[in-house]
């Protein structure tokens, strides 16, 4: 992954009506952990992580890079979202934004993802006026389609990758919704 381009980083924290967009702090750390060895999250992203890899790699404080913000309701993490330019995981997706998102099992079905993505969304949209953002999702994740149909993304392909068929869609900041 690679920077945002001329965004100065990091941004002031984004705040909504329920939670506050900020960067990783160390008080995160058990809770990255908790975000990537669950295997409710992992099962549209090949599985979870291994807890003892990631408690033995992960530095104290996780990884502060530009395009990461930590998801933030009531002074605890809930999950995180990635807004980076891709080098190429999947090649519709390389040089372009592309939207990510992680939250954790007891935070789905709040309206949190929406509300974060939208607030994302709306930060980058404010940084790089024009610049459209890519998400691509496994189709058979309900969920995560019905999060970027809400955010006012597109379908622009479905595919196949990672052994199962995979929808790429575009949102531009001219056709938001939510």
């Amino acid at each position: 992954m690679t920077e945002l381009g001329p965004v100065a980083w990091p941004p002031a924290p984004i705040r909504t009506e329920r939670l506050v967009l900020r960067e990783p702090e160390a008080r995160d750390r058990a809770t990255v952990i908790e975000l990537l060895t669950s295997p409710e999250v992992g099962t549209y992203l090949g599985g979870p992580q291994p807890r003892d890899e990631l408690e033995r790699t992960m530095p104290q404080t996780p990884s502060r890079r530009p395009g990461l913000f930590i998801v933030d309701f009531g002074g605890a993490m809930i999950g995180q979202i990635t807004l980076t330019r891709e080098t190429g995981h999947l090649r519709q997706a390389a040089g372009k934004a592309e939207l990510g998102y992680l939250f954790l099992p007891q935070a789905w079905g709040f309206g949190y993802a929406t509300e974060a993505c939208a607030a994302a969304l709306d930060w980058f949209a404010g940084a790089l006026p024009g610049e459209p953002v890519v998400l691509a999702t496994q189709t058979a994740n309900v969920r995560s389609l019905r999060l970027a149909t809400k955010l006012g993304f597109t379908e622009v392909e479905r595919f196949e990758a990672y052994g199962a068929e995979q929808w790429f869609g575009e949102w531009s900041p001219v056709t938001t919704s939510v």
